[in-house]
Parts: structure tokens; sequence; C-alpha cells
């Protein structure tokens, strides 16, 4: 059986989801698949140091706005210097199981990881690059790759702003496997506990819980609506969402929980971060609020969903995204999109294998 390498990152979560859709994608096709972790093939001390920067940037304000668009975004000096001395660490890691598994595609979904194995010496299998960004950035886009798998017209454009005869395939964003075949409203409400009739809403920030999350749940409980309160892999934050849902009934908690698509699936509004959540709150036909707290490329994405519509965006003071979600409560709820049926996802990426032979 042919077999695939998956190369992803735990910088948050959205990488590796979408890794686990290829290899969801590859095994239909009847391929085996292996995923690795490029911060873990960093090494212990490199990839917590390579984490706990890019946290600190996303705390700081400004800080990673100023990093993506001057240096990223143009692949200045500081960017490629610091994608050398990553691609340094990686090259022999990847090099050892390149040589393990013979892999016949590698598929790399972190950036970090395009340039180390465009590197590895010998190479003889074709390489993808996955990203869902509207505007990947300079180390996304390297001579080597053979073909880009974006997720928009605009992200085609950004490519070709680096390699103007890249070969780049424009296909739906695909979503976890659940969300395929998510409840309907009446039966995840049940569920969960809220009433058929009441306002809900779904408040997360990706698996990190950007944001004053906490806080926005227990003001957005008061003001009436159910509130559907994840904290993702952030331990802290829920804790402070239990101790916040104490005396409020509206206020449901939870940690890191596989049953979002069963959340989403009660609630009315989503309020989010921008990312790959977005595509699964439209495949589902809901309304979304955009958390404005993702510094860089998270600007990009967001004014990519306010263009897409059926969106309205807000900063991170609680108070304001209680007056914007009240507001977004009163509009029509868009209608689910092409992304409910996994058709459009496996086409343009079997397209993209045939490109290179692999069909």
């Amino acid at each position: 059986m042919p077999h695939a390498l998956l190369v992803s990152g735990s910088l948050g979560q959205g990488h590796d989801v979408m890794a686990q859709a290829c290899a969801d994608t590859l095994r239909e096709r009847g391929w085996t698949t292996s995923t690795v972790d490029a911060m873990a093939l960093l090494g212990q001390r490199s990839g917590a140091a390579g984490e706990a920067v890019f946290r600190r940037l996303l705390d700081l304000p400004g800080a990673y706005d100023a990093f993506h668009f001057s240096a990223l975004r143009p692949g200045a000096r500081l960017a490629l210097l610091i994608d050398a001395a990553a691609r340094t660490r990686l090259v022999p890691a990847l090099r050892e199981l390149v040589g393990a598994q013979r892999p016949q595609l590698v598929v790399s979904v972190f950036a970090t990881a395009t340039s180390a194995v465009n590197k590895l010496p010998d190479r003889d299998f074709p390489h993808f690059v996955f990203c869902t960004d509207v505007t990947p950035h300079r180390i996304w886009v390297q001579d080597g790759t053979d073909v880009f798998l974006v997720t928009s017209e605009v992200a085609a454009c950004a490519v070709r702003r680096y390699r103007p005869d890249a070969d780049i395939a424009v296909v739906p964003a695909p979503l976890r496997q659940p969300f395929y075949r998510a409840p309907g409203r009446a039966e995840a409400r049940a569920e969960l506990g809220v009433p058929p009739e009441a306002e809900c809403v779904l408040l997360m920030s990706g698996s990190w819980g950007l944001g004053p999350i906490a806080r926005t749940a227990a003001s957005l409980a008061a003001a009436g609506p159910h509130v559907l309160a994840v904290a993702g892999r952030n331990q802290e934050l829920e804790r402070r969402l239990r101790a916040a849902a104490r005396g409020r009934p509206r206020l449901h908690p939870f940690g890191y929980t596989d049953r979002i698509p069963a959340l989403m699936a009660a609630a009315d509004l989503v309020v989010t971060s921008s990312g790959d959540t977005c595509s699964e709150a439209r495949a589902l036909g809901r309304r979304l609020l955009l958390l404005d707290v993702v510094q860089g490329h998270g600007r990009d994405n967001l004014q990519h969903e306010l263009e897409l519509g059926h969106a309205d965006v807000a900063t991170a003071r609680p108070a304001e995204v209680v007056r914007n979600a009240l507001a977004a409560l009163g509009r029509p709820e868009p209608r689910p999109s092409v992304g409910a049926s996994p058709d459009g996802w496996r086409k343009g990426f079997g397209a993209a294998m045939d490109r290179v032979g692999l069909g």
C-alpha cells in the first residue's frame, strides 16, 4: 500500500486538524499514513522555547502584528534566519523518518516544515503544502514544493506573490469527520440541557482560549442567552469558567471536549476567534461573531470571514462582545455551506494527487 507522511505542528490545534483531514482522505483512497509533530522534532527544549516565544508575542499588543507584517509577510532577513535555524534541526530528523518510512507523498501543514522537507537530499516523492490561512506568508511558500493546497482564490494570489509559477489547488476547507454528521438543533439542545426556545451562544477562542473568555461568558449569560463556553486546552480558563458557572444556570462550562459539533449545532450564534472553526460553523449554517484576538495572520483571516458574510466582529472586551452578540442573535442565520459535504474536499485533494501522478 502507498504511504504518506504528514508533517504537522503543535502550535494550537488547527494544524493537527488539517493533518487529520488529509490522513482520513488518503486512507479512504487506500493509503497508509503517519503524522509527525515538527515542534517535537525540534527537540524538547527548542520546541518548548518556540511555543513560549509565540505565546508571548500574541500576549503583547502589536508584537506579533509587527513580526508578521514586517518580517514573515515580505520574507525579511530575520524571518529567513529563524526559518534556517529551524530547518537545520528538522532536516536530520525528517531524513531519518523518510528513510525509515519511504513515503510516496509528504504533506506539510506547518510552515516551519516546508523548507526542511524541500531541502531533504535525494528527495524522490512529491511534496504538498496545505495552508488554510487567507494570506500564506513567505515561509509557507518555498521552492521545491510540488503543489500548494489553499482554500481561497485570495490565498492562491498570495502564493503567486512569491512563486508566480506555482502549481496551486484551491480546495474547500475540510471539516473534522463528526461535523459531517452533526445532530440537529433540537437533538443537540436536549443532550446539553438547553431549552428548545432559548437563545444560545457558543463561546470559544481556539485551543489556547485567547482573550477574557471567562468574564465574557459570565456577562453574556447574565444578559439572557444560554452560553456554551469552551476553554480548550487552557486548564486555568476551564477553572475560571466552572467558578463563573456557579449560580449561573445559563452558563455551561466545558474544558477540552470532542463535543464541539453538538455544541455548535445547539447554538444560534458562534462567538470565536478567526480560524478553521469558522468553516465548521458555516457548514452547520451558524452565524459568526469574530473576536479580534489573533494578531498577524488572524487579522487577515478575520477580514476574509467578514467578506464571506453572515459574520460580525468585536473586540475582546466583554461588554462589547455582549452588545454585539445580542444584536447578532437578531439577524438571520445563513444556509449551511457546501462544506457540509466532504465531496468537494475529496475531489480537490484527489485532483491534486492526479497532477503528480498519484491518482
